[in-house]
């Protein structure tokens, strides 16, 4: 059974900073890309940013230069670090493969606000 696990979320003032975690399990790991997505208040998923097999990471154009994504084989991990939030990053986080596969976490919260 594929299972994500999302954790880290929290409330922070803009400015603030946050670190997610992903564990993944009932799938290789290894063998495939993965992303993070979140899904703001009353808008739709968006993909955030991916990180393929051989570690090499993309960013939406709207969080680059402040969030990393990141990734441990050996524990099955996926992490997003997320520096200097703002009001906008507000939402529910989620990670999956990439491209999206048919099952989803339960996700983690992430609020800015002041």
């Amino acid at each position: 059974q594929v299972q994500f696990v999302e954790s880290g979320g929290g409330q922070v003032q803009p400015g603030g900073s946050l670190r997610l975690s992903c564990a993944a399990s009932g799938i290789p790991f290894t063998l495939h890309h993965w992303a993070w997505h979140r899904q703001a208040p009353g808008k739709q998923r968006e993909l955030v940013a991916t990180i393929s097999e051989g570690g090499r990471p993309m960013y939406a154009r709207t969080v680059e230069g402040r969030f990393s994504i990141s990734r441990d084989n050996s524990k099955k991990t996926v992490s997003l670090e997320m520096n200097n939030l703002k009001a906008e990053d507000t939402g529910i986080y989620y990670c999956n493969i990439y491209p999206t596969g048919d099952d989803w976490g339960q996700g983690t919260q992430v609020i800015v606000s002041s």
